[in-house]
């Protein structure tokens, strides 16, 4: 019982894997399927949904640059050990 309660606490402050990839084969199968767009197309517009999406979720911290999952969700401090970073800084 306690130790699901630590669980259920820890995930609700850690943010949640993003996951990119699933966004890019999303991305690329409404443009082919929806839009009939030619695959490079396609192609080309995930890879710039995804790069800003990493750089929303990146740190522009300048000492760390860790993503927002290894952040804590309510103090925003970096989990990764050998970080200083006090505060996740958006830009």
């Amino acid at each position: 019982m306690y130790d699901k309660s630590i669980q259920a606490y820890s995930s609700m402050m850690i943010e949640s894997r993003f996951d990119f990839n699933k966004l890019y084969g999303r991305i690329v199968r409404y443009y082919l399927d929806k839009k009939h767009y030619p695959k490079e197309m396609a192609n080309q517009i995930a890879q710039r949904v995804v790069q800003k999406e990493i750089k929303a979720r990146t740190c522009e911290n300048s000492s760390c640059g860790h993503l927002l999952h290894d952040h804590l969700r309510n103090y925003e401090s970096c989990l990764v050990a050998k970080c200083g970073c006090e505060k996740f800084t958006k830009s």
